[in-house]
């Protein structure tokens, strides 16, 4: 019955992680076989050309993403707060937003108030759910001394003031968190894109060296089959 329910959890093998990995091999399986197609013909028609054109792409919309970061930033709330909507609707969803509000410690897009969005926590009188004006127990800070975990820790939460809320569960969006993750890991994020820019350049060479060395050996072919013409 309503506002009675509890929840159950026993071992399981977790869905999320199983279907992520089968759909991560699947994925690049798929991107492996389309660039390797579009290799084959790259390398037989304009191979250097082809590269360069991919990597001015990559830089447009690196530039394109400094440009909008407010209109991503505004994409990446709505996204969040769909997702917040759907979260008992699907058990993979919900294990993902759980991931990322426990990675960045973090609660809704822009706070816990966000959760207003879903049937089950928002915090209507009309509400007979026992998770009115509550939050999902990702939202809840860990006490590190703790062997179980408590899934009822965000229940009635956002009845408390909000100062009393940041002893609970943490209050600070994900959207922010994880601006402020990129930030702190720039280096790192702006390492990786330039390390991959450099192969490109580096693959962009070879391809023009390859082309130059397929082109003199089809000259040097020519003039012999020329020459044993003129001999025969």
């Amino acid at each position: 019955m309503p506002g009675k329910h509890q929840h159950f959890h026993e071992p399981e093998v977790g869905c999320c992680g199983k279907y992520f990995l089968f759909g991560f091999n699947i994925v690049f399986w798929v991107l492996g076989a389309l660039f390797l197609a579009i290799g084959l013909w790259a390398w037989g028609e304009k191979f250097s050309v082809f590269l360069g054109l991919i990597f001015f792409l990559e830089l447009a919309t690196g530039i394109l993403a400094f440009v909008f970061k407010d209109w991503i930033r505004d994409q990446l709330n709505l996204f969040i707060n769909n997702n917040v909507k759907a979260y008992r609707d699907d058990i993979d969803l919900q294990n993902l937003i759980d991931f990322a509000q426990e990675y960045w410690s973090c609660c809704g897009a822009r706070g816990p108030n966000d959760w207003n969005l879903n049937i089950y926590f928002n915090c209507t009188d009309l509400n007979p759910s026992r998770e009115r004006c509550g939050v999902p127990f990702s939202c809840c800070v860990r006490d590190p001394s703790e062997d179980v975990l408590n899934t009822q820790c965000g229940y009635d939460v956002r009845l408390k003031l909000e100062l009393e809320q940041q002893d609970s569960i943490h209050t600070k969006g994900c959207v922010g968190q994880f601006e402020k993750w990129l930030q702190d890991n720039l280096i790192i994020v702006a390492g990786v894109f330039v390390g991959i820019a450099l192969l490109q350049i580096f693959g962009i060479c070879l391809a023009q060296n390859l082309v130059s060395d397929i082109k003199a050996v089809k000259a040097n072919w020519l003039k012999q089959d020329d020459g044993y013409k003129l001999h025969k």
